[in-house]
């Protein structure tokens, strides 16, 4: 399994394009502003591809351990790989 991580704010680390889009089988975002920001931006590009909310408030900064953590259960459940 291969991972990629990207914002979908203009001040982002790295911000997700195209190429990231195309690359991906499933999406995880923490909220349903981000999923609604690719929507409007790569709605084309979506076709097929599964994007999970994952309710986790964006106000951690950057990997931070309990954000780690909240993560590492949510995306794990959903993959089942707990």
């Amino acid at each position: 399994m291969s991972v990629r991580s990207a914002g979908t704010s203009t001040n982002a680390r790295r911000k997700v394009s195209a190429d990231d889009i195309l690359w991906v089988d499933v999406i995880f975002v923490m909220e349903e502003k981000h999923r609604s920001r690719l929507v409007a931006e790569f709605s084309r590009l979506l076709d097929g591809k599964t994007i999970h909310v994952l309710d986790i408030p964006d106000e951690y900064k950057y990997m931070d351990p309990e954000l780690v953590e909240q993560l590492g259960q949510s995306v794990g459940a959903l993959l089942s790989l707990e």
